[in-house]
């Protein structure tokens, strides 16, 4: 870890040195490029900085006592464990911020809630997710549309779609992807026994703009002498463009313009359309993709976290955490549950951090 904290602040001077170069300063996108690498570590150079001065301190307090008695010993005693505590604590910091983050964390989110399992009551509890995560949301600043609802029964619903926007939506959010169960007693149960039924939640990272590039060595620009119907010459030049991108073999044609400047403007921005879409097809199917395997088949078997109405218990079964606030929680606060298995996944990636070492 040490070794890498050490490459860390090495890196961090040179981006340091970087910004202060005149000819950096100068490039407007450099600058912001570099700025933004030492912004990102920032933080744990830092506390590296702090925790190896605090291992400064802590020697100079040993020495310290090794050379003192009675009142002025027990001084040195007390500041050399407050020292102690505090490099120990600087030390799990730097752990934790060593630990690779998801680079969707900061994205905004669609979140899909289904019924699945049970017939109305699963409807009821679909909406009932639906309105949880709306007053989440809420709760967190963040601002929410209702992208598509499908209503069924008795004011349930079929299906419902939310886009939350706020800065780490889906780092808050990710772990709720999953099929929950919910253990109640029905509006429309006579005898008062209590039914299981489920709903499926996926939680998307919201797509961004996908700009694209085209590197002309992937091009190859054939032109030739455009024709009208029946092969009838338009023209005597050879204005016609045809444009193929090698790694895909997408083909584009354009002969409407006289100049050959223009139909090859024409063409590539025709191309560059293209494979703007064909990269954002790409990343619909894998969200699709995503959203089959995060919902899994709804059964009342497969489960995340139960809903126990009778007992106002909440259950998270992947931490085994257990809360008794079912009514705050489906009211929007979520900080416990969201807390605790954010902190499962940092321990988590940790652990497999050291077990790398």
């Amino acid at each position: 870890m040490f070794d890498k904290l050490e490459q860390l602040e090495a890196r961090f001077r040179d981006l340091e040195a970087q910004l202060s170069d005149p000819e950096v300063v100068s490039d407007g996108q450099r600058y912001t490029t570099i700025a933004k690498q030492h912004a990102e570590i920032a933080e744990v150079v830092a506390a590296y900085r702090d925790w190896r001065q605090t291992g400064e301190d802590v020697e100079a307090a040993t020495e310290m006592l090794a050379e003192s008695a009675g009142d002025e010993a027990d001084l040195a005693k007390a500041e050399l464990d407050e020292l102690a505590a505090r490099r120990a604590a600087l030390e799990e910091q730097l752990k934790l911020l060593l630990v690779p983050t998801d680079p969707n964390d900061d994205k905004d989110v669609i979140v899909e809630v289904r019924a699945a399992a049970g017939g109305d009551e699963a409807g009821l509890f679909a909406a009932e997710l639906r309105e949880m995560y709306l007053r989440y949301a809420q709760r967190q600043g963040w601002r929410t549309q209702l992208l598509s609802e499908s209503a069924s029964g008795i004011g349930g619903v079929k299906e419902a779609i939310l886009e939350i926007v706020g800065r780490g939506a889906y780092a808050h959010l990710k772990h709720e992807s999953g099929v929950h169960r919910v253990q109640r007693v029905p509006a429309t149960e006579s005898q008062g026994r209590i039914h299981t039924s489920t709903a499926s939640v996926a939680v998307l990272p919201a797509a961004e703009e996908v700009d694209v590039e085209v590197n002309t060595n992937d091009l190859r620009i054939d032109v030739y002498r455009s024709s009208g119907p029946g092969g009838q010459s338009v023209n005597t030049t050879d204005s016609a463009v045809r444009i193929t991108h090698l790694p895909t073999g997408l083909v584009v044609s354009c002969q409407d313009e006289k100049s050959q400047h223009q139909n090859r403007d024409k063409a590539m921005r025709i191309l560059r359309s293209r494979l703007l879409q064909a990269e954002q097809d790409r990343q619909a199917q894998q969200r699709a993709d995503a959203r089959s395997g995060q919902i899994g088949t709804g059964d009342r078997s497969e489960k995340i976290r139960t809903y126990n109405f009778p007992q106002s218990r909440v259950t998270d079964h992947r931490i085994g955490l257990t809360v008794h606030n079912l009514a705050d929680l489906l009211g929007g606060d979520l900080d416990e549950v969201v807390g605790a298995l954010r902190q499962a996944e940092r321990e988590s990636r940790l652990a497999s951090i050291q077990d790398e070492g």
